[in-house]
């Protein structure tokens, strides 16, 4: 994923972040599926699918961290 790709990424939405999160999940289980059936085009497409998920959570939870902190300094 080019840098590009990851501040697109980073003006999404957490709401549009999870929506991706679930459709990569599900076709993560897809792709792990037609593995076991031996009926997948390209392996290689797991690995970043993988990463590409790691990366929308390390985003999310990037955002519930600034979220944290705002709301600990709004109450001081």
């Amino acid at each position: 994923m080019s840098s590009s790709q990851m501040k697109e990424l980073r003006q999404k939405e957490a709401k549009e972040l999870e929506l991706d999160l679930a459709n990569m999940k599900k076709e993560l289980f897809d792709m792990r599926f037609q593995s076991t059936t031996e009926k997948l085009a390209n392996p290689a497409r797991i690995s970043h699918i993988r990463k590409s998920i790691a990366r929308i959570r390390t985003l999310l939870r990037e955002q519930e961290i600034a979220a944290a902190k705002q709301a600990a300094g709004a109450e001081s």
